[in-house]
């Protein structure tokens, strides 16, 4: 049997399962939740309409840094690298972007996203 470089599962944490409702709701079609590639995870790879989209799930129960930044250089790298892979799997030659949702979990009050899209652009800071 052949070992691959990815696997997919279908859980994930309660931002990611949050973020995924959230962005049904929205229209977007999931394609693939926590895709893994060599030292890589892209949290959800969706489609709208007719653009590729990978999201990355920044999760916090405290507001100390905001998900957003929490996302760093070599993370980007890793993203669009496995986000190249994939791609080159399903033969995908049309358009793509990279998002974030960002996911607040609080036991007061109810969870608060934000999504924020053309987040990043591996490989240009």
């Amino acid at each position: 049997m052949k070992k691959t470089t990815h696997n997919t599962r279908k859980s994930g944490t309660p931002g990611e399962v949050a973020a995924v409702h959230f962005l049904k709701q929205k229209g977007f079609i999931i394609l693939e939740q926590n895709w893994r590639f060599k030292r890589a995870e892209i949290d959800i790879i969706a489609r709208e309409n007719s653009l590729l989209v990978f999201v990355e799930v920044k999760s916090r129960t405290k507001p100390l840094i905001a998900p957003e930044l929490a996302v760093s250089h070599q993370q980007e790298q890793r993203l669009a690298d496995a986000a190249g892979e994939y791609m080159m799997q399903q033969r995908w030659e049309g358009a793509f972007r990279f998002d974030i949702v960002s996911v607040y979990i609080s036991h007061q009050a109810p969870v608060h996203l934000v999504h924020y899209e053309d987040a990043f652009f591996p490989g240009h800071h």
